[in-house]
């Protein structure tokens, strides 16, 4: 058997050249080159040393020469060894004779040379979902962008916009829950206390009071202007998804992700009723605006009951077979559902027979898994039909004025008996 050679001890040093090495094949065309030196970035890292530790010690206007001498210098030895960067940051400057390369190359110079294509596309990720965490206020007529308001560092789950003053109210995952000025165009307010993420929030219609609801199975209540927090209504077992707010008793209604549905006496934070009707999850909500009554759905069924009691009255007489995200009403009687598989069916509120569907196209180069319904609304007039899908775009549904009967056929022949089951 052979005597094991002994292993060769190898320097840090050594080490990093050849993983430097290695990231260099990967991007420059120079094989077998170590990258050339960059006493600029040595200057850099130097002088953040000394002002670090001497600060106001060292001569600041003998630094500066040092530096941009060289700077000059070393644009001069580089020019042969640069990496070409196709595009335009080739292009040239007419008015400083600089080059965006070399622009966008003595930006980031104080990294290290093989880290320069990574920082390049974290900023390009972190500039991708920047447009994620945005709320976006659109103009309904022309349907194009009129403001970006950014703040959130995550998702935004809810929106609500207030009837009585110029405050819209944004939640989200980071577990934020803030207040814009639309006047002003900025954060005026923020409310903190929420433990995890924001799923939904609702403005009560007489009160200045804000409620939210998240992933740490509490309903929060919070008063608008002094930002403290008035009750945490506590009581479910899982997230709180859903929750709107009305006038009268009961003035606060919740659905969970523990099948449950509970009203609240907001006076005094407690639970006067818990509705067990579902069998799975109660994601959406919605209120009729004009009878006392809602309706609540999960992916097995859709619910209606009566207010303020909360008493059963009976199920959408079809069944959509998807986890419905979303749910809105009009005054009309018309109930659009919006499901995970990208479906719109649209109910009759006193009947619950479904007389209509559609599906939602994604828009190209996406997925068709992406086509789910995640919010949607009708307008003031209710003639018109907001949705948000997975697909990162809003769609804005109207009454189609040519349609006839054979177009789009409408399957009207409701039940004459209602079945409560």
């Amino acid at each position: 058997m052979e005597a094991e050679l002994p292993v060769e001890p190898q320097s840090l040093k050594k080490l990093s050249f050849k993983s430097l090495k290695r990231a260099l094949d990967l991007f420059s065309p120079l094989h077998g080159h170590f990258p050339p030196l960059d006493p600029e970035s040595k200057k850099i890292r130097m002088s953040h040393k000394l002002n670090t530790e001497y600060r106001g010690v060292k001569d600041t206007a003998t630094s500066n020469a040092k530096a941009a001498a060289q700077s000059k210098a070393h644009q001069a030895s580089a020019a042969s060894n640069a990496l070409a960067l196709p595009g335009p940051e080739n292009s040239t400057d007419p008015q400083k004779g600089v080059s965006n390369k070399d622009i966008l190359c003595h930006s980031i110079s104080f990294f290290p040379f093989f880290f320069n294509y990574f920082f390049i596309f974290i900023l390009g990720v972190l500039q991708l979902f920047s447009f994620c965490y945005a709320g976006k206020i659109w103009d309904l007529a022309s349907g194009r962008l009129k403001l970006t308001l950014t703040g959130h560092i995550e998702q935004i789950r809810g929106l609500a916009v207030s009837s009585k003053h110029t405050y819209m109210f944004s939640a989200g995952d980071d577990k934020q829950v803030k207040c814009w000025d639309l006047e002003q165009n900025k954060v005026i307010r923020s409310y903190h206390g929420h433990l995890s993420g924001v799923y939904c929030l609702a403005v009560h219609p007489t009160i200045d009071i804000l409620l939210t609801g998240g992933r740490d199975s509490v309903c929060r209540v919070w008063d608008i202007r002094s930002k403290m927090q008035i009750h945490a209504l506590s009581g479910h077992d899982n997230t709180v998804c859903s929750v709107f707010t009305r006038p009268t008793d009961p003035q606060v209604i919740t659905g969970s992700h523990d099948t449950t549905i509970k009203f609240w006496d907001l006076r005094y934070g407690k639970t006067m009723a818990t509705l067990t009707h579902h069998k799975k999850s109660v994601r959406a909500m919605a209120l009729h605006p004009k009878e006392d009554c809602f309706a609540s759905a999960s992916a097995e069924n859709i619910k209606k009951f009566s207010l303020p009691r909360g008493e059963f009255m009976h199920n959408m007489l079809s069944q959509q077979k998807t986890i419905i995200n979303a749910m809105a009403v009009n005054e009309e009687g018309v109930l659009a559902t919006g499901g995970d598989n990208g479906s719109m069916w649209f109910w009759d509120w006193r009947s619950g027979h479904n007389f209509q569907q559609d599906q939602t196209l994604v828009q190209p180069g996406s997925l068709d898994s992406e086509a789910g319904i995640y919010a949607m609304t009708y307008d003031l007039t209710g003639s018109r039909l907001i949705t948000c899908e997975a697909d990162k775009t809003i769609k804005m549904w109207k009454e189609d004025e040519t349609a006839t009967p054979e177009t789009h056929p409408v399957h009207f022949k409701p039940p004459k008996d209602m079945r409560r089951f």
